[in-house]
């Protein structure tokens, strides 16, 4: 799920669907619409849903597992969500079912809870660079997926991080603002460390009287070594929950893995397709956006399954630059007796359009044959 925001003053009419909520664009003075999409493996969609601006996460799945039934018949689909989508309530009746199948993470907390069991565990090869804990639990097994690849990577960011916020700390120490400064500064320096922030703590001294608040102010910061051991234990680590009991734990990983590409495709839909802000204020308009959206992103994403098999490595963005290079001209030539002759003619590609065009197995059309204007035509 997602939400994008219209740049429009409420209040509105009861029903409507524009209201303040969770933003994800980091816009809460904006109202906003929630949307749903749901892609196959492969990334096509199937299907959206656009909701009241305040719904919540976890009160939508419902009403979409019997959507996509209702619409595509009842089957053995196996459903890859969030942590934050099912409840433990909705889980239940998808295992009553029989037939819907999940693959979830799940929060910290539940991970906590399980540590001392999944300790005894031994650690397995799923695949090259990703290892697995399996623990068979009430029905359901837990995944517990180690990624190499995945430690690399969020250590790194974490480390950037954390470099960043010391440096800016000791500036700060330098430059020994007034404490309301200060407090201010740093308040900032944490805000963009993120999560990182936690593993610095920072002792500041006893507010100073209100005349002495523009004084020099110093503080003192250590790196909190415990944390940052329980950090490092867990990066690129994931704990998954599924009633795949069955399945092979790597393509458990591959499923969950998907996620990845259903938020691909929300920031598809936002910044390549335009899908933000909204200016409607009918309702059949913004439905209608939102609509001509959805269908540019199922053409986008043929385009990008097209490109996957015939030229790996470009993308959709960067074909389209290339292949807009092709112009679409009408030239006019003038006749004796007053009318026009109208040739529309495309340009003639380029080599590196050629060899695109014969990767993917394109060829373009024949050029148009000419037309001629009827002399009223003309007049303007």
């Amino acid at each position: 799920m997602t939400s994008t925001y219209f740049e429009s003053d409420p209040p509105f009419a009861t029903g409507d669907k524009r209201r303040h909520g969770y933003s994800r664009d980091h816009r809460p003075d904006c109202v906003q619409v929630v949307i749903a999409l749901v892609v196959t493996p492969e990334g096509f969609p199937l299907a959206y849903e656009v909701m009241a601006g305040n719904t919540t996460d976890h009160t939508t799945l419902r009403g979409f597992l019997d959507k996509i039934e209702r619409l595509y018949g009842q089957a053995e689909r196996i459903w890859v969500m969030d942590r934050g989508i099912p409840t433990e309530a909705v889980l239940g009746e998808m295992r009553a079912s029989g037939r819907v199948n999940y693959v979830v993470g799940t929060p910290k907390g539940r991970l906590t809870k399980l540590a001392a069991a999944l300790v005894e565990k031994p650690w397995a090869r799923a695949r090259p660079r990703v290892n697995v804990k399996l623990l068979p639990q009430d029905g359901e097994l837990y995944v517990y997926v180690e990624s190499e690849a995945r430690v690399g990577k969020e250590r790194a960011m974490r480390r950037r991080q954390l470099k960043k916020l010391w440096r800016r700390l000791h500036e700060l120490r330098q430059q020994r603002p007034g404490y309301e400064t200060l407090i201010g500064k740093i308040a900032v320096a944490q805000h963009e460390a993120g999560r990182t922030a936690a593993l610095v703590s920072v002792t500041l001294p006893e507010p100073p009287s209100k005349a002495a608040r523009s004084e020099r102010t110093s503080f003192h910061f250590a790196l909190n070594r415990k944390k940052l051991r329980a950090v490092r234990h867990r990066e690129g680590r994931y704990l998954l929950r599924t009633n795949l009991t069955g399945t092979d734990p790597a393509k458990l990983w591959e499923f969950y893995l998907q996620l990845v590409e259903v938020e691909a495709a929300f920031k598809r839909l936002k910044d390549d397709l335009a899908l933000r802000p909204i200016y409607h204020q009918r309702d059949d308009r913004i439905e209608a956006h939102i609509f001509v959206a959805f269908l540019a992103y199922c053409v986008q994403a043929s385009l990008r399954h097209k490109l996957r098999l015939k030229a790996p490595g470009l993308t959709v963005r960067e074909l389209i630059d290339k292949l807009g290079a092709i112009q679409m001209l009408d030239v006019h030539f003038p006749t004796t007796d007053g009318r026009q002759l109208i040739f529309t003619r495309y340009t003639q590609p380029e080599p590196e359009h050629l060899i695109l065009l014969s990767q993917l197995e394109w060829a373009l059309p024949p050029q148009a044959p000419p037309r001629i204007t009827a002399k009223r035509d003309l007049e303007m």
